[in-house]
């Protein structure tokens, strides 16, 4: 194991954006240790650093919007608690749910011709909406059902709960291919 760690780092380690972003930034503050480390790696033009540069803005874009979601959504969940917030009619319920499917286009112009300000903004409301929506669903589709068809609704509710979960999850890189950032 130790043997391979080492093969790896000989050979693959340097060529990690991250490290490159890293050694070359060492570089032009004045080490002496890490431009051997460069030349080794191929890294002469400052190119290279402003790709890294824009690489790492985007990464860090990414974990901002990944946390902006999840707080939302965590403040999303507690807002049906406020009675004139709370949608309990179906018709409500469908209509908001169908509405957010206008997020599609608003998320594709955002990348392609806003700053990540406004994918924050955006990114922001739909966790919120997603959040209210979540407990507003699971609270009212129960409701007029008996014991066993409300379990079959509520494990019914969670299978597509957890499946738009996976679908976002694996999906939620592509508002970066409208910015062609990578």
């Amino acid at each position: 194991m130790e043997f391979f760690c080492i093969f790896l780092y000989a050979y693959y380690f340097s060529k990690i954006p991250i490290v490159k972003y890293f050694r070359s930034k060492a570089a032009s503050e004045g080490s002496k240790t890490v431009s051997a480390d460069l030349a080794a790696a191929g890294i002469h033009k400052t190119e290279e650093v402003k790709h890294e540069d824009r690489l790492l803005k985007a990464i860090a874009v990414s974990l901002v919007l990944v946390a902006m979601y999840n707080v939302c959504d965590l403040i999303g969940r507690y807002t049906p608690l406020i009675d004139f917030l709370r949608i309990e009619s179906r018709k409500g319920l469908t209509t908001a749910i169908a509405a957010r499917f206008l997020f599609i286009p608003a998320f594709y112009f955002t990348a392609k011709y806003a700053n990540e300000g406004w994918m924050i903004m955006l990114v922001s409301f739909l966790g919120l909406t997603n959040g209210h929506l979540t407990v507003c669903v699971m609270t009212a589709a129960p409701k007029g059902y008996k014991g066993p068809e409300q379990n079959a609704l509520g494990n019914l509710l969670v299978l597509f709960l957890l499946g738009g979960i996976f679908t976002g999850a694996s999906l939620d890189w592509l508002w970066l291919i409208g910015k062609g950032s990578f």
